[in-house]
Parts: C-alpha cells; structure tokens; sequence
C-alpha cells in the first residue's frame, strides 16, 4: 500500500454554532490518515462525532481548529472545493436528500453535466456506472418508484460517475433492510477489490469485518483503532463506549467459555464455521 497519505487530519476540532454566543464541541484533536486503497471503517454510538469527522473528509464541514488536507488541498481553501469532491465523494444517509433527477440516468448525468464532462464521455460514465452498481435495468425508472436499497446503489452510482479515488459512506446503510444491506456491502467489495478507497461510517459492527483498518470514536475523541480482529478482541471495552461486536464474535465467545480449544476471537461467520470443522468437540453418550 501506498504510504503517503490520500487524507490527512491534522489535531481537527469543530464545534457546533448553536446560537451567536453558544457552541457545541463535537471533535478534540483529531488526527488521522487514510492511505490510496484502504478500507477503513469508522464506528462509534450516537453522538461520537463519526458522522461530523466524516464530514470534513471533502470540506462538507472546515474544522474550527486543525486542517485537513486532500492530496495535499487544504479543505479551508474554497477555490480548491471542486477538485477536493471530485477526489473524495461522499454517500449519505438517506438518498432522497442526493437524488434530483426525474429518471435514473439523468440523475446519474447530474454531476457531470454541472463540471462539463462531454457528451460521449458522460454517456460512457453513466453505463459504467449503473453497471457497477447492477442498475442498468432501472436506468429510466423514476427514482421515486425505487426501494430505498435501490436508491442507495443510484446515489453511490452518481459518485461512482464522478470517478472518485476514495467514497466516503456516513451511515448509508442505516435506513435500509439487511437484505439491502448485503447489496451495498457488494458493491463497496467490489469497488475497494478494483482499488477504490474506501471509508465507512457505521454503527454495524458486522460491516466493518472486512475493513483493514477500524477507528472507534467516543466524545469527539479516537478512542481506539486497529484491525478489525484487534478492536474486537476488547469487547468489555467496547461494551463501556456502547457498541457490541460481530454475532460471530458472540457465538466464539459463548463456545470458547464452555470449550476452551474453540477459539474465542472470530469474527465472521467463514471463520466460525471452519473453526467448528476444525475443533474436535468430545462426544456425548445419548441414554436409551
């Protein structure tokens, strides 16, 4: 992996204005790096500050106090905004608030109609796009007739269309039903798997398994981060910040506690079921 950071964050505090003499902190010195083609995942329990510092990877929000710099474009400066987004694209929560076309495709075109991509070229970008999200069938569909999955996989492929280097996700899997979930969860795959970077907001412990790196955040602050194995492995920490682990890390745990040689830090349901194929359980006599 590349070394050289894709996103700094560089001591980041920002506070809320909430009326001419009031400020709200939500972010204290915060200081991180996302390198080109990493998958790093973002969690922590409401009012964090995860969604905030999401929010600042692309100059959404400028930090009261810090920088935070894009392929060294500090984000304060407003001329270099354009460029910043086109580097860093962000999906949010609900996709009704990114959707303004009245057709798939044309909401699709948005983006790159309003920077002056070329006909031909902007045609080739909307396929491309739609494709990766295996929406070409609903290219003319209005967006509103769509399930909130749906619009989810049209508003990742409006950035996808852009040709983003890294795709920020703030919670964009939180309002849709687990089968929408896994859909995403594909797509992103694929997305990271051809070298897109990927950052991911979440209070899903589960959808983070896959991340190379995780940041846990509590009252503004990185509190931990590391591997996804790592930062599970302290689950009684993670119980005092709110959050839980993997269904899998539970189940290991529970089988761990009654049967010492099963491993007791697993963290997918793959490795859960080969460390049952591999554990040689003892037998029990059933009585006649």
């Amino acid at each position: 992996m590349n070394r050289e950071p894709l996103i700094r964050v560089d001591n980041v505090s920002f506070s809320y204005q909430v009326t001419q003499s009031t400020t709200i902190p939500v972010l204290q010195n915060v200081s991180l790096q996302v390198f080109p083609g990493e998958y790093l995942a973002v969690v922590g329990h409401n009012g964090s500050g995860k969604s905030t510092l999401s929010k600042h990877l692309n100059g959404i929000l400028t930090p009261s106090a810090g920088d935070v710099l894009v392929r060294g474009m500090n984000t304060k400066d407003v001329s270099l905004r354009r460029e910043i987004r086109q580097c860093v694209g962000m999906v949010f929560q609900h996709p009704d608030n990114q959707i303004v076309g009245t057709i798939v495709e044309d909401d699709v075109a948005f983006g790159l109609e309003n920077i002056g991509v070329p006909h031909e070229e902007m045609k080739a970008r909307v396929d491309h796009a739609l494709e990766a999200v295996n929406m070409s069938a609903f290219r003319k569909r209005p967006p509103h007739h769509l399930s909130g999955g749906q619009k989810q996989r049209i508003a990742i492929a409006c950035m996808i269309a852009m040709a983003p280097e890294c795709l920020v996700l703030d919670e964009a899997t939180s309002m849709i039903d687990s089968y929408g979930r896994r859909d995403i969860h594909a797509v992103i795959d694929r997305l990271h798997a051809q070298g897109m970077t990927i950052v991911t907001v979440t209070h899903h412990m589960s959808e983070v398994v896959k991340a190379d790196r995780v940041i846990v955040m509590d009252k503004g602050r990185i509190e931990m981060q590391g591997s996804p194995r790592n930062i599970f492995k302290h689950h009684d920490r993670l119980k005092q910040l709110h959050l839980d682990i993997p269904e899998a890390g539970k189940l290991a745990i529970g089988v761990h506690e009654r049967y010492p040689p099963f491993a007791p830090h697993l963290i997918s349901i793959e490795e859960f079921i080969d460390e049952v194929n591999r554990v040689q359980f003892p037998r029990t006599e059933v009585s006649k």
